[in-house]
């Protein structure tokens, strides 16, 4: 069984580093007569110097020292406060130096005991006939700051690796000494060398915090006195060693064994486990069994110890640059730096150097020496019999890695490096302000599509487009130094403020990175606004600010120049007439205004001189309009072909609940079908590069007909066609006849899991914001993938998440409690959401005189009242009976849309004598979406539903025809709906 990982099912899972090293020393008891301690302070403070080393290696949380002379002392601080380690330096005139700690043992058994003592022929004598039960470590002092480090990163390795280990896999250095004054000094410079190494990998990690969480992945450093320590240790961590650096003479069985190293290494190497050993003597003659091992060897008399051990351990454990070898004769054929130079360059690696080096584990070294675990894993996994050839594991890793940095960077918000952006950074950030709101709905999505990996399939990716956030921090730099507020906030207009910020410039710092960005995106760019209040929770502020797209030129210089000036054009709308009169009617100040600007390459294809994509659409997670089986809380989404402002414009779009996406209503009936659809699109204009931008954002935007798409090929999989001689529509696509906008593919037929993948993203969306969501997409089908293959590949992009806030869609009252005599109208079935307060008239079909012969009249004076509300501006509550807009008269009153245009309810009333199955308003449906009307349907005569006509009668009317009388309140009425439980009243003026 081949060991290779099947990539399609490897979903590597980010390691979480803020888990590792949970068990931290943050107080040190120091029990040391005066004068040890001021010379352990070296004439300064201990704590000072902790903190040098500590800040120096970027390491958080230096330890506190509290500093007590005598052992009563000691208990007391104990007693009132928690220590996680002591360390004793022993008086040396007293005859019991250990007594102390043996005391303080028994009381706290779980502390970890300390003793450094003065280096001397004496010390020795005398501790090797002591008692050291209750002692952890023994140091001996040299006088450097260092040790204090080790034996606190020493002791913390200890309580930590049990659980770093078996979490993610964090490796383990060996290393196995029983001489105190050897292991004094080796101690510090291998943490010293450890916490380097650190460093240096730690800053491939995408921001600063990432990067003080990364520092957590080291190999941890574990000590070993005797042989029988070692082989414990080495048991319990023998899949997580890094390395072994062992001496040769230590305690074996209770008596020093000159060659209880070498008896070590044989043990190590029987297990068949590829480690790295160093073997360390004072005697040069033990150099042959390091070979007999494939040991490394040091001599520890050598002057240049400190150096050699580095040298080795940088060789050996992976630690450093990747020398790529020639087997043959071990000379240098390139070096690998970091991560991204390995991707570059394991193409270049020959045959046989990748077996050496494979065969050897030090691939999967190079990336545990770097804390990057899950690549590391696999490799580690994989042996080099399991290749078919070197080919098949130079794709390995180079797939290992980019899965790694996709992973990486998704979902993170890292910080931009003009060297370091690429095809797989996903978001990042120029500037240290805030990401505005469209910028944290963004690095948000991006954040919950990494959490939930099952949102992908196979040919249907779900991702968000390259983006960087320029902060608002630029946004100010750029306004003080070239002092435009004095301009932005004086009354002049529009064109004027335009021209002041074109002719501004932007922060110099920023234009290098811009010419980086341009590299690595491939498509037009859209310069969004991401405003502080944008998006923001409570306040409804979609769509005040402009967008501009950028078309991608050939030449950097020009597409400088346009990006800029669609930078400068989206700062000054931040000042345009709209905004400021925006502003004053939510009660913000504009000066609270700051803006953040989101550069996100545009989804789609191109076309000759046209960029649009398959797509484009917008989805809720609430419906307040369901129809059929539907529910509210199905959620509902839009969409159509080309950019996204045809939407946003109100153009006419295909409408489905993501839940339901075999029901589409406007795919009916065949004059719903032909009447209902989508027969304009917008797309970029790649030519048009005017010399000055405009106020309008669509300056550069191409409206086009249906027939431009189909000359493009782009209408392959989304169209149904119209046959007009066997006057039907077919699915699909077929050459002549007109073609109809039906996504039929996609949603029937399940080309792609549109409607699936919408469905989750709506409610983990919800999940995760803790309130229904609004969210924007694109969908691009690869034109190119879709000629060639059966199966066609498309990306989903989510572009945008906000919460829904209308302040009209605020309904918490239960309208089940609202009396019968309180109501004019009440419904059980009731289309549309909301609380309205400014109608004061209603207009009703009077039943007593009804007869369906007279609809056609009945429609005309409905046409002539509205024409009034339509000059005055105002709106109504429309009753009558059967289905409104009916084109067959006996059904109901045959009105057209216009006609009724200013009504805010419309009410269907059945009649005893007159019963018509409701049409729940599927003749006027986009309409009353699109302008929120509400619409109620009542049967009052089988005790559905109310409607008080006698009420309405008794009050003088201020138009009465034949057929209609309208009735005007003196106050407005209020008119609940509330869509969820498409309940509904209209109250009685209070």
């Amino acid at each position: 069984m081949s060991g290779i990982p099947d990539f399609k099912n490897l979903v590597f899972k980010d390691t979480s580093f803020a888990n590792l090293m949970n068990k931290r020393i943050y107080n040190v008891l120091l029990i040391a007569t005066k004068y040890d301690a001021f010379m352990l302070e070296d004439d300064g403070r201990v704590d000072e110097q902790i903190f040098n080393e500590y800040t120096s290696l970027s390491l958080r949380y230096p330890p506190r020292f509290t500093q007590v002379t005598t052992e009563e002392e000691a208990l007391a601080e104990l007693k009132n406060r928690n220590f996680e380690l002591i360390i004793c330096m022993p008086n040396m005139d007293n005859r019991d130096i250990f007594a102390a700690a043996t005391e303080i043992k028994i009381h706290y058994p779980n502390i970890p005991i300390v003793v450094l003592t003065p280096f001397s022929k004496e010390v020795s004598k005398r501790i090797a006939n002591e008692d050291l039960s209750a002692i952890d470590y023994v140091f001996s002092w040299l006088g450097n700051a260092e040790l204090l480090l080790a034996i606190i990163k020493l002791i913390e390795d200890k309580m930590n690796a049990p659980d770093d280990t078996a979490s993610v896999g964090v490796q383990i250095i060996l290393l196995v000494e029983d001489s105190v004054r050897f292991y004094s000094s080796a101690l510090p410079h291998l943490y010293k060398f450890v916490l380097e190494q650190s460093q240096m990998f730690a800053k491939e990690a995408l921001n600063d915090h990432q990067r003080t969480l990364r520092m957590r992945g080291r190999p941890k450093i574990k000590l070993a006195r005797t042989y029988e320590e070692a082989v414990r240790i080495f048991n319990q961590y023998r899949d997580n060693m890094l390395g072994i650096i062992s001496d040769m003479s230590f305690m074996h069985n209770g008596v020093k064994d000159p060659y209880a190293g070498y008896k070590f290494g044989q043990y190590v190497r029987k297990t068949g486990l590829i480690i790295p050993f160093v073997l360390e003597s004072s005697e040069v003659g033990n150099k042959v069994y390091a070979k007999e091992l494939g040991a490394s060897f040091i001599d520890k008399n050598s002057k240049s110890y400190p150096q050699d051990l580095r040298k080795k351990i940088m060789q050996r454990f992976g630690f450093g640059d990747f020398v790529i070898l020639n087997p043959q004769t071990k000379e240098e054929i390139m070096r690998i730096k970091d991560l991204k130079d390995l991707q570059k360059k394991v193409f270049q690696i020959p045959d046989d150097s990748l077996v050496y080096h494979l065969s050897r584990n030090h691939f999967s070294r190079f990336f545990y020496s770097r804390a990057m675990f899950p690549p590391a894993e696999v490799l580690k996994r994989v042996d080099v019999s399991d290749y078919k050839d070197m080919d098949e594991a130079r794709k390995l890793i180079f797939d290992l890695i980019v899965q790694y940095r996709r992973m990486k960077n998704s979902g993170v918000v890292a910080v931009y490096q003009k060297e370091r952006f690429d095809e797989y950074s996903n978001f990042a950030r120029i500037g240290d302000g805030s990401l505005g709101g469209k910028g944290r709905g963004l690095a948000f999505i991006g954040a919950m599509v990494k959490r939930y990996p099952k949102l992908e399939h196979d040919h249907f990716a779900v991702t968000i487009p390259k983006t960087v956030v320029i902060c608002t921090d630029i946004f100010d730099e750029f306004m003080e130094t070239n002092e435009l507020y004095s301009v932005a906030l004086s009354d002049v207009d529009d064109e004027t403020i335009l021209k002041y910020f074109l002719r501004a410039s932007l922060p110099s710092r920023l234009i290098e990175d811009l010419m980086a960005f341009f590299d690595v995106v491939k498509s037009p760019i859209a310069v969004r606004s991401s405003s502080l209040l944008e998006d923001s929770h409570y306040q409804p502020f979609a769509g005040i600010y402009s967008t501009y797209m950028v078309p991608k030129l050939e030449d950097k210089y020009d597409m400088l120049r346009t990006l800029s000036d669609a930078i400068k054009a989206v700062y000054a709308s931040v000042f345009y007439r709209d905004s400021k009169a925006y502003m004053t009617a939510t009660s913000n100040l504009i000066d609270q205004e700051k803006m953040a600007i989101v550069l996100q390459e545009v989804v789609g294809n191109r076309y000759n001189d046209r960029f649009y994509p398959t797509i484009s659409g917008v989805a809720r997670s609430l419906n307040f309009y369901p129809i059929g089986n539907e529910k509210a809380e199905d959620g509902i989404a839009n969409i159509a072909l080309g950019l996204g402002k045809y939407i946003v414009d109100g153009g006419q779009t295909l409408r489905f609940s993501p839940r339901h996406p075999h029901n589409i209503l406007q795919m009916s009936t065949m004059d719903f079908a032909l009447r209902e659809t989508q027969t304009r699109y917008y797309a970029l204009d790649l030519k048009n590069l005017t010399e000055q931008f405009s106020v309008d954002d669509s300056f550069n935007l191409l409206r086009l007909n249906l027939k431009d798409a189909d000359a493009d090929g782009s209408l392959k999989f989304i169209v149904s066609t119209y046959d007009p001689y066997d006057q039907i529509i077919r699915d699909g696509y077929y050459p002549g006849g007109r073609k109809i906008l039906s996504f039929v593919n996609i949603l029937q037929h399940d080309v792609f899991p549109l409607a699936d993948t919408l469905d989750q993203i709506l409610h983990v969306g919800q999940d995760e914001m803790g309130r229904p969501i609004e969210i924007e997409f694109a969908v691009n089908i690869d034109p190119v993938r879709a000629e060639q293959s059966p199966t066609p590949t498309a990306t989903f992009y989510l572009l945008q998440i906000r919460p829904i806030v209308d302040n009209k869609e605020v309904m918490e009252e239960d309208l089940t409690l609202v009396g019968q005599e309180d109501t004019i109208l009440s419904s059980t079935s009731v289309l549309g959401h909301g609380i309205v307060t400014d109608v004061q008239d209603i207009i009703y079909v009077k039943t007593g005189a009804f007869s369906s012969s007279n609809n056609q009249l009945i429609a005309y004076d409905i046409e002539k009242i509205n024409r009034k509300f339509t000059a005055e501006e105002k709106n109504y509550v429309l009753v009558g009976p059967g289905r409104w807009g009916s084109s067959d008269s006996w059904l109901g009153i045959p009105v057209k849309w216009p006609h009724i245009s200013n009504a805010r309810v419309i009410v269907e009333c059945g009649l005893e004598n007159y019963r018509i199955d409701p049409s729940q308003g599927t003749h006027f449906f986009q309409n009353l979406t699109s302008f929120g009307v509400g619409y109620f349907t009542i049967n009052p005569f089988k005790g559905d539903g109310w409607f008080d006509e006698e009420y309405l009668n008794s009050l003088p009317a201020v138009e009465e025809t034949e057929y209609l009388r309208h009735v005007r309140f003196d106050k407005p009425i209020v008119i609940k709906m509330d869509g969820k439980k498409s309940l509904g009243v209209v109250l009685k003026p209070v």
